[in-house]
């Protein structure tokens, strides 16, 4: 009985041994490097300004100014106007916007900045509309949708549409700016 005692306090003292002592060969895990790729940089961020420029007859008569910061990589908006209640059916009231909506994202490429933009202006085609919530409103819309490479400093021409209604061009210009 002594000596089976003996092999058993034998075989734990071996076993605690093994468990406590490192296994020949093996190696600790080497910790994780971290690569300049996976490391996220700071996003550089940018002023965009946007002109929305009236011409007649190549004379320009009126310039509308919009501007947004925005980080590389992100989008924004910007929403100036109305929101006009129109009766869809009796007693029911839906929501129109007029005014300027423009949305902006902007992404760092390759060295080079990629500007998507999508601007909808809209008025009253009459604009004694505007006062009166009893009559269906008739409105004017000009949407200019792009996608472009842009240099900072430099004015970029986005868009421009001819107003079917007169002899008037609409232009969405913008000038992208980096902010220190």
């Amino acid at each position: 009985m002594n000596r089976s005692i003996v092999v058993g306090l034998a075989k734990l003292l071996v076993i605690s041994v093994c468990w406590s002592a490192p296994v020949s060969g093996a190696q600790e895990p080497a910790p994780a490097k971290v690569s300049s790729e996976s490391v996220d940089k700071p996003a550089a961020a940018y002023r965009l300004d946007f002109s929305v420029n009236e011409i007649d007859e190549s004379k320009r008569v009126n310039t509308r100014q919009y501007s947004m910061n925005l980080n590389a990589g992100d989008a924004n908006a910007l929403k100036i106007g109305t929101r006009v209640p129109v009766e869809a059916k009796q007693g029911e009231f839906q929501y129109i916007d007029v005014g300027t909506n423009i949305w902006a994202k902007l992404k760092e490429r390759d060295n080079n900045l990629m500007l998507e933009v999508r601007a909808e202006i809209s008025n009253f085609a009459i604009p004694d509309q505007a006062n009166r919530s009893n009559s269906m409103p008739l409105l004017r819309q000009i949407q200019i949708n792009g996608s472009t490479v842009v240099f900072p400093g430099k004015l970029t021409a986005i868009g421009s549409v001819d107003d079917p209604n007169s002899k008037r061009q609409f232009q969405l210009e913008v000038t992208v700016t980096r902010l220190k």
